[in-house]
């Protein structure tokens, strides 16, 4: 059905309004000021929530479906994680910095959280967890928090964020690949968009 089909017969597509293509990464600034609102709100769950995705660096499919045995040992939030990714079925490991777990330690604790439960449960009774739409209603919300255009960022903004970080920071494109969990080089190279940022950067540089 073409675009033309679909507007006589009344239905909109999903993506009508917004923005389609990569979503951007946030910048340190912005993630500092989603924490601070957070914060400022007692959001504990949207805290937990917000700092596991900046670390994990999961998809959204994935991160929703945490459990809390997944990033605990014992009675404590573990410094490292492994998960099996649902879209490559193949392991991903990432790491939980002392601000991410102290925020899933009081989410699970303020939710009385037990070891096999799911870390995010949803409110919905037909759902065990936050579904992803659910999950990106959240990060429109945290983007829309601090002045940013929601349609312009997504759940994929979460996913990119700290990998772009990292790549900007130490231009190790295979430390990022493996971070990511992608099976290629150049997926990540893709995924990053690097190529097109580093020569405008480069671009930038040269005094014509």
């Amino acid at each position: 059905m073409d675009a033309f089909t679909n507007l006589n017969s009344g239905h909109l597509p999903w993506n009508k309004g917004k923005l389609t293509g990569q979503k951007p990464p946030l910048k340190l600034k912005e993630i500092w000021s989603i924490r601070i609102r957070l914060q400022l709100n007692k959001a504990v769950r949207d805290m937990a929530l917000f700092n596991l995705a900046i670390d994990s660096k999961l998809r959204g499919c994935d991160l929703v479906k945490l459990k809390v045995q997944d990033v605990t040992h014992g009675n404590r939030v573990a410094p490292r994680a492994i998960i099996m990714q649902n879209k490559t079925q193949r392991p991903v490991q990432f790491e939980l910095t002392e601000p991410t777990r102290d925020a899933v330690a009081a989410w699970i604790a303020k939710s009385n959280l037990k070891n096999d439960q799911y870390l995010f449960p949803s409110r919905i009774h037909d759902s065990p967890h936050i579904s992803t739409r659910q999950y990106a209603r959240i990060v429109d919300r945290w983007v829309a928090s601090i002045g940013l255009d929601p349609t312009a960022y997504g759940t994929h903004t979460m996913r990119r964020t700290k990998a772009t970080l990292i790549y900007r920071k130490t231009k190790n494109l295979r430390a990022v690949q493996l971070l990511l969990g992608h099976t290629n080089l150049e997926s990540t190279v893709r995924y990053l968009g690097i190529e097109v940022d580093d020569a405008l950067e480069i671009a930038e540089q040269m005094e014509i």
